[in-house]
């Protein structure tokens, strides 16, 4: 089979609403992404106007949170999926909206909101349970098909991936235990796309608007896009599009031979 070079773009928008009202669509009609992963939507599909999820050769997507104004994940896609889910099988299912994934005839794409673990010493739990239940099941599946997983995994790897990373060694979204998770994953089998390209710090995907880090780039890269690694050399970019405004999150790019 003939592969096909694809751009799949991850955003976490916080807010697809208010992302629309600051140009998303005119963000999609410029990139062109073949398939485009947003985060933290914040919305049912019913309370979205038909400028949202009517954008021109594409299907939208969405997996809402219970709890509305929440969380939540959405996926424009020009490819048409064999199927599409919420859930990692019958192993693992969640009603906060944060697991959207799309299979094709080649690979199976899967959009993560991570939880961020932060509200309570049981959510802290819960992230690191959707950590491995993670890692599990996609390393499972990667033995048969190939696999991508984007999103806000809500933690930066190593030193490099934050700005302080000395006065960050006890915040959550550096914890041992969450860097740990990460090496874990790429030991599973799966590779950091940006990192093939690019090993140098200050390069992030997150800044805290109160502080207005963005303006210093006080950073965190915990935007990701990981790939297993059988098909690493297709991986033509991976990038971060810190040029891109409109949330407190930058997009991320992949461009894949597939």
């Amino acid at each position: 089979m003939e592969k096909k070079t694809l751009k799949l773009i991850s955003w976490n928008v916080n807010g697809i609403r208010a992302s629309y009202k600051k140009g998303l669509a005119d963000f999609i009609n410029k990139e062109q992404p073949d398939i485009l992963c947003l985060q933290e939507v914040k919305a049912m599909r019913d309370q979205l106007p038909s400028g949202i999820t009517d954008i021109d050769g594409y299907d939208f997507y969405i997996h809402s949170a219970e709890k509305k104004g929440y969380s939540g994940v959405g996926v424009y896609s020009k490819l048409k999926p064999l199927e599409y889910g919420y859930t990692f099988g019958d192993e693992f299912s969640e009603n906060e909206g944060r697991i959207l994934y799309l299979k094709f005839e080649t690979f199976t794409i899967f959009n993560i909101y991570f939880p961020n673990g932060g509200k309570s010493p049981e959510h802290f739990e819960y992230k690191l349970e959707f950590y491995n239940k993670t890692r599990d099941y996609l390393s499972k599946m990667a033995e048969t098909t190939n696999v991508i997983l984007c999103g806000d995994i809500n933690a930066a790897h190593t030193e490099i991936d934050l700005a302080r990373p000395k006065g960050n060694e006890k915040s959550i979204g550096f914890l041992p235990v969450e860097r740990d998770w990460i090496t874990s994953f790429i030991n599973a089998g799966f590779v950091d796309t940006f990192r093939i390209f690019n090993k140098e710090g200050g390069n992030y995907s997150w800044w805290d608007m109160k502080t207005r880090s963005r303006d210093r780039n006080v950073g965190w890269r915990i935007d990701y896009f990981f790939i297993n690694k059988k098909i690493e050399s297709d991986v033509l970019e991976a990038s971060i599009m810190t040029d891109v405004l409109g949330s407190d999150h930058c997009p991320i790019l992949l461009k894949v031979s597939i």
